[in-house]
């Protein structure tokens, strides 16, 4: 998401930062650069001149000019902008006073909604709320059957009346349902269309008079940019939207509808959808998204992730059997799962200031299909492990690693590979835990099998790979490897 703008701005703001002082002339040299790369992330038009127009004015003022260093205060003038853009403060849902909440959920054909429907249900039940799904496109093959079958898998209540009962009555009956169940929140799925047209238009304003939605959201595809921003521009003046949410911001997506969206419209965008899990749907922050653009990482989303994964108890139990060394493989069976349940690793790393930005190749290779079967083939491993082997791996001998070979469809030399790495691993955790200096290419050397910049086969732990991380290394406390270390700030 925003990576090729994020590296256009980067080459940019470093042509800036990099000289003492600043004329107006580079200031407007630079600005060209950015309206360039903000149109070829399709951001609209009239957008981006608002946007640099804003930037310039207050860019060029003679405090930032006489500033010890100017091109700093530029990054910032953009930053705040940014914000600006993105829409200032986070708007977050509204939730009625009365229960239940009533979600309208629409948008067209393809978009993902239904499946945000979902995504949406198990965030409001991760907030203490109870929802009630509504299965109201009953034009859309299978589309009832999607929503039940999402129901089941996250074991949250569902309820339709088939294909042959008008969608507003559906809804109707569904909220009388939701207040005799005592559920909180009532999800409305309604149906899409491959384009807008006066049929659809009008089935969602009469669902809308009946019910009346505390939330209208509308699901947009990223990946269709300055489009999806003419489709929520006609959704807000025929139905009448409060909140925008956008899907596929993790593929290909160039990032100008999330400019765009909000300046145009003047509707807030209230989550975006970053994967296919059920987990992947994140609130919109402003300030967030600005400093992921700007190459400054989003610690926040990623400690609110880890916050929603792990236990406080568990962790404190953790980190004590890490002193002791006594950290075992079921540790790193259940820590690697939490891990891939926060989201794709290769995303997690982008969350982090600069390292994402700087490491690309790396990211990328955590996020392929073969990083994620190994990730399989290594927890299939540990499954064909007796309990007391995954306690204390060292007992394990010749004989029963071909056991464990043959029960996890890998190799012996597989089995030796985790056991060599799970022992480095373990004796690295002790030194964290102890306060000791750990620098970045440690900690990478000691990652699972198939995992870039660990030793994951025999072919390479005598053929060094090329090290993604050398920029990184240096003095103390400086680049990547000071960030990981203990008790140092960047």
């Amino acid at each position: 998401m925003f990576d090729t703008l994020s590296d256009k701005l980067e080459s940019v703001f470093r042509g800036l930062t990099g000289k003492g002082k600043l004329t107006p002339t580079d200031i407007k040299t630079a600005m060209v650069e950015v309206k360039r790369a903000l149109i070829e992330a399709d951001v609209n038009l009239g957008v981006a001149n608002d946007f640099i127009a804003k930037v310039e004015e207050e860019a060029v003022g003679e405090a930032i000019l006489s500033s010890l260093t100017p091109g700093q205060q530029v990054v910032e003038v953009v930053n705040n902008k940014l914000i600006e853009m993105l829409g200032g403060e986070s708007t977050g849902l509204t939730l009625a006073s009365q229960p239940p909440t009533i979600i309208m959920m629409i948008g067209l054909q393809g978009s993902g909604k239904t499946t945000t429907v979902a995504k949406l249900a198990l965030d409001l039940r991760h907030r203490k709320q109870k929802p009630l799904l509504v299965a109201a496109d009953i034009y859309r093959p299978a589309a009832i059957n999607q929503l039940e079958a999402l129901g089941r898998q996250l074991n949250i209540p569902v309820y339709s009346e088939g294909n042959q009962v008008a969608p507003p009555l559906i809804c109707q009956n569904a909220i009388a349902k939701a207040k005799s169940d005592g559920n909180t929140v009532v999800i409305l799925d309604t149906a899409g269309r491959l384009q807008i047209d006066e049929l659809l238009m009008n089935e969602l304003v009469e669902i809308k008079n009946r019910v009346n939605p505390t939330e209208i959201l509308l699901i947009v595809d990223a990946m269709t940019g300055q489009e999806a921003v003419n489709v929520a521009g006609e959704f807000n003046r025929r139905v009448g939207i409060t909140g925008v949410v956008m899907t596929k911001m993790d593929g290909d997506a160039r990032g100008g509808a999330a400019l765009s969206v909000r300046s145009v419209t003047g509707v807030p965008i209230k989550y975006i959808g970053t994967g296919e899990k059920a987990s992947a749907l994140e609130p919109f922050y402003p300030d967030r998204i600005a400093s992921r653009i700007l190459g400054m990482g989003d610690v926040l989303t990623l400690v609110e992730k880890a916050r929603a994964m792990y236990d406080e108890e568990q962790a404190t139990k953790l980190q004590e059997k890490m002193m002791k060394g006594k950290f075992d493989l079921e540790d790193f069976l259940n820590q690697m799962r939490n891990m891939r349940k926060m989201g794709p690793l290769g995303s997690l790393l982008g969350l982090l200031p600069g390292v994402g930005k700087q490491i690309k190749e790396l990211r990328n290779a955590l996020d392929t299909p073969e990083a994620e079967l190994m990730l399989k083939r290594t927890e299939a491993m540990i499954l064909s492990m007796t309990p007391a082997e995954r306690t204390s791996p060292e007992i394990i001998d010749s004989s029963r690693r071909k056991r464990i070979a043959k029960g996890s469809g890998t190799s012996v030399a597989d089995v030796n590979d985790l056991l060599q790495q799970f022992k480095v691993m373990r004796q690295m955790t002790q030194k964290m835990s102890n306060g000791k200096d750990l620098d970045m290419a440690s900690l990478m050397s000691g990652m699972g099998p198939g995992m870039p910049g660990g030793v994951n086969s025999r072919k390479q732990a005598t053929s060094r790979p090329v090290d993604p991380l050398a920029q990184f290394k240096g003095s103390s406390g400086g680049g990547a490897t000071g960030a990981f270390k203990k008790g140092k700030k960047k």
